[in-house]
C-alpha cells in the first residue's frame, strides 16, 4: 500500500525505511529541506509540502505523523484536515495524550475523515527488531492501514494489535510507559545498592550480563543496560539528570481520576524528579537506559 509519513526524525525515519522494505510505496515529508534530502538518500520518495504529499497518494491516503507531541502535532493534523479528503485516514503514531487523540478525531470525522492513534514502542532499535503497535480507532480505517501495521510489528501475527476505539491507542501506550517507569526505577535502585557495596568490587557490566541470561528479571531492557555499562562502567561521562516526557505525569495524573493506586509508577515519577537534584549513580543509570532504548539524549559531563 501507499503510505505518507511526516516526520522524519530518526524513528518516523526508521519506520519509513521498514515500510519500504516491506514492499510499501512511502512519500515522506518533513519541514527540513535537508531532512527530506536523506530521506531522498535512502530511496525513499520525498513531498515538498503537505498539498504536495497529499497529490502524490492515491486515495484513499494513509498519512503517518511522528512529529512530536502537543503543538507540533496539533498544527500538522489542522493542516492535513485542509487538504485531505473524506476516506483518507490519519494515523497519529507520536506519544500524544489520547484525550487530545479523541478530541481531534472527533474533529475529522465531521469532514469523513478517520484517524488512528498508534501508540508505538522500540525506539531506535524498531528498524531491525520491529515495532511494538498498540492502535485504537474504528474497525474501517483499521482495514485500510493494517497491511503496514503488520509490516511494521516485529513479525506480521505478533507485536500488533487493535485494542479498542480510538483514544485507546494511546491510552495503552501511556500506561506501557508508565510501567516502563517502574521498571526502569527498580534496575536503577539494585545496580546503586550493589555498586554501594564496595568491599565486593563487583561488576556492573558482568552482572546485567548475567542476569540477561536464565534470571526471572531478564528483560530487553536488562539487555541495553548491560550494553550502557560495557560502554562506561562507572558511567562516568553522563550526568544524573533523568527527564520525562510526559506519558508518565499522564499515567499518574489518571491514576488519581481514577482512583486507582499506583504506588510504584508514581514513586517511579517523582524519582526523576529528584534526579535534577542529586548526584546518584542509580540516576545515571536511568539516564543512560533511556539513552539505550530511545536514543534520549543525555547531559554529558564537561558539556
Amino acid at each position: 500500500m501507499d503510505i505518507g509519513m511526516i516526520g522524519m526524525g530518526r524513528m518516523g525515519g526508521n519506520m519509513a525505511e521498514r515500510l519500504k522494505q516491506g514492499g510499501h510505496r512511502v512519500v515522506a515529508y518533513d519541514r527540513d529541506p535537508d531532512t527530506r534530502a536523506a530521506a531522498t538518500s535512502k530511496g525513499l520518495e520525498a513531498a515538498d509540502t503537505l498539498e504536495h504529499l497529499v497529490e502524490l497518494l492515491a486515495p484513499p491516503r494513509a498519512i503517518w505523523v511522528m512529529v512530536p507531541s502537543g503543538n507540533p502535532t496539533e498544527a500538522t493534523i489542522s493542516a492535513l484536515m485542509e487538504v485531505l479528503e473524506a476516506g483518507d485516514v490519519v494515523i497519529d503514531g507520536g506519544n500524544s495524550n489520547y484525550k487530545d487523540s479523541m478530541r481531534r478525531g472527533a474533529d475529522l470525522r465531521q469532514r469523513g475523515i478517520g484517524m488512528l492513534d498508534a501508540g508505538v514502542s522500540g525506539g531506535i532499535w524498531g528498524l531491525a527488531e520491529g515495532y511494538c503497535l498498540m492502535v485504537g480507532g474504528d474497525d474501517e480505517a483499521i482495514a485500510i492501514v493494517e497491511p503496514a501495521f503488520r509490516t511494521l510489528a516485529p513479525t506480521p501475527d505478533l507485536g500488533y494489535a487493535h485494542v479498542g476505539p480510538l483514544g485507546s491507542g494511546h491510552f495503552v501506550k501511556m500506561v506501557h510507559n508508565g510501567i516502563e517507569y517502574g521498571l526502569m526505577q527498580a534496575y536503577a535502585e539494585g545496580f546503586e545498592l550493589m555498586k554501594a557495596k564496595e568491599v565486593f568490587e563487583l561488576d556492573m557490566a558482568q552482572i546485567a550480563e548475567l542476569w540477561g541470561h536464565g534470571s526471572v528479571v531478564r528483560s530487553w531492557l536488562l539487555d541495553l543496560t548491560a550494553a550502557a555499562l560495557s560502554e562506561d562502567a562507572d558511567l562516568a561521562g553522563i550526568q544524573p539528570w533523568v527527564e520525562d516526557s510526559g506519558e508518565g505525569r499522564w499515567t499518574v495524573e489518571e491514576s488519581v481520576e481514577l482512583a486507582v493506586p499506583l504506588p510504584v509508577i508514581s514513586m517511579a515519577l517523582q524519582a526523576r524528579f529528584r534526579s535534577r537534584q542529586e548526584d546518584a549513580f542509580g540516576f545515571k543509570m536511568l539516564a543512560a537506559m533511556r539513552n539505550q532504548f530511545g536514543g534520549h539524549a543525555v547531559r554529558r559531563r564537561g558539556g
